[in-house]
């Protein structure tokens, strides 16, 4: 359990079922939140199988909201999932504004409201894997992104790697010489009617975001790109136009912090997501043989601003922000006097540069004009980082009052929550 003294306080109804079952919020690239601060959405198996529940934070009374008794779905990120059966647990999406839930189970696509009234919009193609779906600001329209089932073709048993059974083959590098494709799949939340399917080739998919304000723009990625990464990763689908454009472009133009490196193909990407306002993209990753650094793209102006990391902040971490700017983060910090604890997570290595090692929660307030980020570190969150589930992946309550996110530090992952006001130790 997170230590009293830093402030972290579990979210689970009961302390003794930390170790029996374990809990989690929803993917980041949606809220896990409702809009008045009172419910928390999370996946939990205390059933069994994994399962959608809300959590009112004022009586501690839980509501399920999806029946699901098959295990997990096989998809990003969940490799050795069973397929065509079972929840998909990257597809769980809140609309938390009207506080509906979107997910896939079985291969079929459902939404379910509050109250745990459950519909079906549509099924799954065949022969096509899924992974994190997002719902549009005004609530009207669905993104599940899809990728030819050919790009998870293998058998995690005997081919599969780590702790999430991952494929020892590049995925990605399958995508290109095979010739496989994703799809935006973008289907109407009333009637489930697919409104549009977009095809591109030669592109493995996993997240995607509608703008804020605009549904007619989704931003999706490019997972795991085997070459050129710093250019490759974001993109942005205009159906407008029916055009696609890159976010990251090569250029020695960056404003902010850069530590005199350029934007290059070489560089790693990740992590993207919009503004409030959707007029800017927050990224991060690390500069090609190089210090990690987060980084903005304005559309309007088509400028960017990177702020390169301290050498000393090499422990992977994620990026969010609050409705104000700020920034929270998983990794990174350390303090100048620490050395940080040694964790054996190779069954979660990705392509990222970073070892899954970091320990706090921070705060962190950026100036992209001159370039500085401050660091207010919140608790230590100590999760072993080893799976998909055990990333902290930390979100802001909508008052930014507040930070929610992951760990396991014993047997299971739990939900914790940190207050996101405290005295502010500052290391730029």
């Amino acid at each position: 359990m997170i230590e009293s003294q830093l402030n972290g306080r579990m979210l689970v109804s009961d302390p003794r079922d930390r170790e029996i079952f374990n809990t989690q919020l929803l993917y980041f690239t949606c809220s896990s939140l409702s809009e008045d601060g009172e419910r928390v959405y999370m996946i939990s198996d205390k059933a069994g199988s994994p399962n959608v529940i809300v959590r009112d934070l004022v009586t501690g009374e839980e509501t399920y909201l999806t029946d699901n008794h098959k295990g997990i779905l096989k998809s990003y990120v969940y490799f050795d999932g069973t397929p065509g059966e079972g929840l998909g647990k990257a597809s769980v999406c809140l609309d938390y504004k009207r506080e509906v839930v979107y997910y896939i189970q079985n291969n079929m696509i459902y939404k379910t409201e509050r109250s745990g009234n459950r519909k079906i919009l549509a099924q799954v193609p065949e022969n096509r894997v899924t992974a994190f779906t997002h719902i549009s600001g005004d609530g009207k329209r669905l993104c599940v992104p899809m990728t030819d089932g050919r790009c998870l073709e293998f058998d995690p048993v005997t081919e599969g790697t780590g702790l999430d059974r991952r494929p020892a083959y590049d995925i990605d590098g399958r995508v290109q010489q095979e010739h496989l494709s994703s799809y935006l799949c973008v289907y109407d939340t009333e009637n489930g009617t697919l409104l549009y399917e977009k095809e591109i080739p030669l592109c493995w998919i996993t997240h995607v975001q509608f703008h804020p304000l605009d549904s007619e723009l989704i931003m999706y990625n490019h997972e795991w790109a085997s070459f050129d990464c710093g250019i490759r990763r974001i993109w942005i689908y205009d159906h407008r136009l029916d055009q696609l454009y890159p976010v990251r472009t090569e250029g020695k133009d960056t404003l902010g912090n850069t530590k005199g490196y350029e934007r290059k193909a070489g560089d790693w990407v990740c992590h993207e997501m919009w503004s409030d306002d959707g007029s800017s993209i927050i990224y991060h990753g690390g500069y090609e043989n190089g210090p990690a650094m987060v980084g903005k793209y304005e559309l309007a102006s088509e400028r960017y601003w990177e702020i390169a990391l301290p050498d000393d902040y090499n422990a992977y971490g994620h990026f969010t922000m609050d409705h104000e700017g700020n920034l929270v983060c998983d990794g990174y910090f350390k303090y100048p006097w620490e050395i940080k604890a040694v964790r054996e997570n190779s069954t979660d290595n990705g392509p990222d540069p970073h070892k899954k090692d970091g320990e706090y929660i921070s705060k962190v307030i950026p100036n992209w004009n001159d370039g500085s980020l401050t660091w207010i570190p919140l608790c230590k969150h100590k999760s072993d980082w080893l799976g998909q589930d055990a990333h902290p992946h930390p979100i802001y309550s909508h008052r930014g009052d507040s930070v929610f996110f992951n760990s396991r530090s014993g047997k299971t992952v739990n939900v914790y929550c940190v207050s996101a006001y405290t005295l502010a130790h500052q290391s730029k």
